[in-house]
């Protein structure tokens, strides 16, 4: 089956944009001081020839895609090598189809092969993982995904029924055993929200340096108008959702973490907060131990604690623990382990009770995980991997139309907020909180409803350029 719709890439441009930190982020047991934005311009040409360019941008955090003790500039350099093999791969794809249909072939075919020649010219180094090539891909996938709505003149989100889709869900997705969900005839319209709200709560994040309070000031902080300390934040922005980053291998460090912050929370009207222990712990007791101990000791920030984030190793296949335990006493999500409906099916054979759908690992797999998420009685977040620019757009809606526990998290204004002040002037709501909320009313138009035109950002000579994309 075909539709008149149907597209085909016929060209991309990459572009590489670094931008630093204003404050260091510790993901896990590393550091993130500055990144490289991946940022993508597609153009594709439906079955009539008529074409359009759409617009896809991704940042490439190597601490949390690829941890690793091989250096950072190693790592960062597979993930631009990389990227660039996909610029070329994607010019050159001969899939045709909606975005969502273009999408999951590629990842299943050009993308899991590349990723295999690639890591074995690497001269026996150690391979990069499947996450750090989802999340290089992400930017062409959203680029594709943005193309279609500008060639239809319509928000991408109205494109993803049976008028525009040759495939139901039942060609991408299978039930969990024993399940009696069926997914013939159903289409991801089916599992998105049908009026999306135009504000939302936003969390923010503690990260795992950030300083409490005036006891832990070094002196060194940045003194850019931006608050420093928590509680300035909370003023400032009115947040009511914090979620706290935590070591996973020091329950002391971690225990008091959650109680300081649960604190500072208390005092200035905080709703909610989350724990995300980053993949670095090995054992269910570990958890438990800690939320039992706030049960006892702190039973008002223990009863705050909305969700409980990827405690344990990533990779889900190789770590098969049994987390009924901890899942027993808070929600509990996958975000790391969670690269696609499959994981999410296993996971939540293990006990997991909710995904954290990330745009970076491509919009076609977080629509997918989605779905089959939701069919299966999951419940939803969507996690930021601290988005600026164009990234925070396709990563907000995503969280508007999935229907999330509460809200979604977006740190960007935090660790560098200047980065995105050409888009802000457009979408002043997306770039800063306030009364605890991002604002999505300037979104609006076809596609991800960008309106790049009119974004004054003037961008760098582009890294690579495959084929026509005047």
């Amino acid at each position: 089956m075909s539709k008149t719709t149907d597209v085909t890439p016929i060209a991309t441009r990459l572009y590489y944009l670094p931008v630093e930190t204003r404050v260091p982020l510790k993901f896990g047991p590393e550091t993130l001081t500055n990144v490289t934005v991946a940022r993508v311009k597609m153009v594709v040409r439906n079955r009539q020839g008529n074409i359009a360019s759409g617009w896809g941008e991704t940042p490439l955090s190597v601490q949390w895609v690829w941890p690793s003790a091989l250096t950072y500039s190693e790592r960062h350099q597979a993930l631009l090598d990389f990227t660039r093999i996909l610029a070329e791969a994607w010019a050159k794809t001969t899939h045709t189809g909606h975005p969502l249909e273009v999408g999951y072939a590629f990842t299943e075919s050009e993308l899991a092969q590349l990723l295999v020649e690639f890591n074995a010219g690497r001269s026996g180094g150690e391979p990069m993982p499947w996450l750090a090539a989802l999340v290089c891909c992400s930017a062409f996938d959203i680029a594709l995904h943005d193309a279609f709505g500008q060639l239809l003149e319509l928000p991408v989100y109205n494109t993803y029924n049976a008028h525009y889709m040759n495939q139901d869900l039942a060609a991408y997705l299978e039930a969990a055993a024993g399940s009696d969900v069926d997914f013939s005839g159903c289409y991801p319209d089916q599992f998105l929200v049908a009026q999306p709200p135009d504000a939302l709560p936003a969390w923010h994040l503690v990260g795992g340096l950030d300083p409490l309070d005036s006891s832990e000031l070094g002196g060194d902080e940045p003194d850019d108008g931006y608050p420093v300390l928590l509680a300035d934040w909370i003023q400032r922005d009115g947040l009511t959702c914090l979620k706290v980053k935590l070591r996973g291998n020091d329950p002391t460090w971690d225990y008091d973490r959650l109680v300081g912050v649960g604190k500072i929370g208390l005092t200035n009207d905080v709703l909610w907060l989350t724990a995300d222990f980053n993949c670095t712990v090995l054992e269910p007791g570990y958890v438990n131990g800690i939320l039992d101990r706030l049960t006892i000791e702190q039973p008002r920030i223990y009863g705050m604690i909305l969700y409980v984030e990827q405690p344990f190793p990533y990779d889900l296949e190789q770590h098969r623990i049994d987390v009924h335990s901890v899942s027993a006493r808070k929600p509990l999500f996958m975000d790391e382990s969670a690269h696609d409906w499959k994981l999410v099916r296993l996971g939540r054979s293990l006990g997991w009770t909710g995904v954290a759908l990330k745009t970076c690992k491509t919009q076609t797999g977080a629509l997918l995980s989605l779905c089959w998420a939701k069919a299966h009685g999951m419940t939803l977040m969507v996690q930021d991997l601290t988005n600026p620019m164009l990234a925070q757009i396709p990563h907000v809606l995503l969280a508007a139309h999935a229907g999330t526990i509460m809200g979604v998290e977006t740190n960007a204004m935090q660790f560098y907020p200047d980065a995105s002040l050409q888009e802000e002037q457009v979408h002043p709501g997306l770039y800063r909180r306030r009364l605890g909320t991002v604002d999505l009313a300037s979104i609006h138009g076809p596609g991800f409803g960008y309106r790049l035109d009119e974004i004054g950002r003037e961008l760098p000579e582009p890294d690579l350029i495959t084929g026509d994309v005047s």
